[in-house]
């Protein structure tokens, strides 16, 4: 009988040996179902001789977001960002992404700024930023939805950006009605007074060569890309 039961007491130490060894691999497995993050690195450069973008929008997120729709009407966020350089609203429509930040100011002509973010990439990742050129009615310029989910550590992809016309302010160009330096006007408005009212290529800054009511010179004319954004995985 005491043969009996000391077997029984060392089946028994077995046994919870046996058990907590099993938590602890459970534990391990925990540890290696983590989500995989990784850093990216946005820098945009200003390309323009004497045009001030406004603080920089940025967002990774997934397929169905969106900031703007080329041909369509321009949601109240966009204008405020495109007519005074707010972007609080384009932010607030981000809340929910992957990540979001906003550049640290303005970005002054020929000069840069680079900001980064963290985002899981366990799932598809698409990449928005934009800016307004502050020295305009409602010109930005930025990429949209942008898939960098094949992106592997070190690759980067890099755009060339052009002129949007956001269409909710006619391109007067005329005094009070720019926020940037050149004029110290107004910015946002909620009446929109532009007939397109809708997101366009840009047609291109009249100034004061062509119209002697513009405030605008002929430094702040653009003539092609007017800035180049790049992201960049590191890790």
């Amino acid at each position: 009988m005491r043969k009996s039961t000391h077997t029984f007491k060392v089946l028994s130490s077995l046994t919870l040996a046996t058990l907590l060894t099993a938590c602890g691999s459970d534990n391990d497995n925990d540890n290696n179902d983590e989500p995989e993050t990784a850093d990216f690195e946005v820098t945009i450069v200003n390309a323009t001789a004497a045009q001030p973008f406004s603080p920089l929008t940025i967002g990774l997120h997934d397929a169905e977001t969106s900031l703007w729709t080329f041909g369509e009407e321009s949601s109240e966020a966009l204008e405020q960002m495109a007519e005074g350089g707010d972007n609080s609203g384009l932010l607030a429509m981000l809340e929910g992404a992957h990540a979001s930040a906003s550049g640290a100011g303005i970005i002054m002509p020929g000069l840069s700024e680079t900001v980064m973010l963290s985002s899981e990439v366990d799932e598809p990742i698409y990449f928005s930023a934009t800016t307004m050129l502050v020295n305009t009615n409602d010109a930005f310029a930025g990429v949209n939805s942008a898939d960098i989910s094949a992106l592997a550590a070190g690759e980067s992809m890099t755009w060339s950006l052009h002129l949007y016309d956001a269409g909710t302010e006619a391109n007067s160009e005329l005094a009070g009605s720019i926020p940037g330096p050149a004029d110290s006007g107004e910015g946002f408005n909620a009446n929109r007074d532009d007939v397109m009212n809708k997101i366009s290529r840009h047609p291109g800054l009249v100034t004061q060569a062509d119209d002697p009511d513009s405030v605008l010179l002929s430094q702040h004319r653009v003539i092609g890309s007017v800035a180049t954004l790049t992201v960049t995985r590191m890790n």
